[in-house]
């Protein structure tokens, strides 16, 4: 209780580490004060009793021995209770002088923390609180926020670099769309022919913005809701059906498909799933060379299931596969292909992720990317 009406007008951390150390002080000091003046009572008890109505001569005067006795220790007690009153205050005041001096040596890096946190915002997270010595529980608090702040700082650049890729990758098919409004609608000669073209034009390019769209709505669902519901899935057959809407652009462009699906089942959402096995085959089929070749492979093992889509195609440099899992990115470039919305590689990490699972990518020799999806098998 004495705590607690020390700390309540006492505002912030040094003041309050002061008022603890002043109670404490306080505390310890009452407690030597009592046993002081018990020692001093008991040592006065154990003086010898002269008998009653003895008289002592002091300074020349005859005193009773039991009025003198009573007189000194009386004197006793009032000296232990003076010089214990005047102790307890001092120390007291010592103690707060001491804690409020050492908490602000002390206390000095959480100021500079608390000064660089209020400098930071969202154009300024390049400052850094930098090393503290000695290396103790604040100097381990400094170094957990800089961490904190460059992934921060990473992750208001991606965040950046994405909005700035969608808007111009929505941009792109509105500016056709308007273009060729603007061109028709131009042209008083234009006849149906014409107008039938422009529709077709603005027909692909809508159509192109829709899936656009409909990839970030599902990267967004997908990084922030999870997973819809768990299930068992089979790899293999996810790969069947996906396939099955994939073969005819790959007989379009002489692709060899080798497909070895073993049975490989999985716990999640059969429909994501799906989705994962999808845009991989896409991505094999889109990004090949003519004439090139697709394996695809699922194999099951004790707690894990695999799914590995290798393909033919362009030289990609090993140090940027890592790029193709960003948004945009396309071959490890920035908005440069012309097909797809350049999330298909996003999606299948942001699903993967959602199913605890990992994927990972390397160049093939020759030319060509291989992506490995490993997914839990058991929930």
């Amino acid at each position: 209780m004495i705590i607690r009406r020390l700390s309540l007008p006492v505002r912030g951390l040094r003041g309050r580490i002061t008022a603890l150390a002043m109670c404490l002080a306080a505390g310890v000091s009452a407690v030597l004060l009592v046993l002081a003046w018990t020692l001093v009572r008991d040592s006065i008890a154990a003086v010898p009793q002269l008998p009653p109505g003895t008289m002592v001569r002091v300074d020349g005067l005859d005193v009773e021995a039991s009025a003198l006795a009573e007189h000194l220790r009386e004197q006793a007690r009032t000296r232990v209770l003076v010089a214990g009153i005047s102790a307890f205050g001092l120390v007291v005041l010592a103690a707060g002088v001491l804690a409020w001096a050492l908490t602000s040596k002390v206390l000095r890096p959480l100021a500079d923390i608390t000064g660089t946190a209020r400098r930071l915002s969202a154009e300024s997270l390049d400052e850094r609180i930098g090393e503290i010595r000695p290396y103790d529980e604040l100097a381990r608090l400094a170094e957990t926020i800089d961490e904190m702040l460059d992934r921060l700082a990473a992750a208001f650049d991606s965040q950046r670099r994405f909005v700035a890729n969608a808007s111009h990758e929505l941009r792109t098919p509105l500016t056709v769309i308007r273009t060729e409004l603007d061109v028709t609608l131009a042209d008083s000669g234009a006849d149906a022919d014409e107008y039938r073209r422009m529709a077709e034009v603005v027909r692909a390019a809508t159509q192109r913005a829709e899936q656009l769209v409909g990839a970030l709505l599902l990267l967004a669902r997908t990084d922030a809701a999870g997973l819809a519901m768990r299930e068992s899935v089979d790899l293999a057959a996810v790969v069947t059906s996906a396939w099955s809407t994939t073969r005819s652009d790959a007989e379009q462009r002489g692709l060899t498909a080798e497909l070895a699906t073993a049975p490989a089942p999985v716990i999640g959402d059969a429909a994501l799933l799906e989705r994962v096995a999808g845009n991989l085959l896409e991505n094999a089929v889109r990004h090949n060379v003519d004439g090139g070749w697709i394996s695809v492979r699922t194999q099951a093992h004790a707690t894990y299931s695999v799914l590995v889509v290798r393909s033919s195609g362009p030289l990609i440099d090993p140090a940027r596969v890592g790029e193709l899992f960003e948004p945009f990115r396309r071959g490890g470039t920035a908005r440069t292909g012309r097909a797809g919305t350049g999330l298909g590689l996003s999606i299948v990490r942001a699903a993967v992720e959602a199913h605890g699972g990992t994927v990972e990518a390397e160049p093939v020799v020759g030319g060509g990317l291989a992506v490995t999806v490993t997914l839990p098998s058991t929930p």
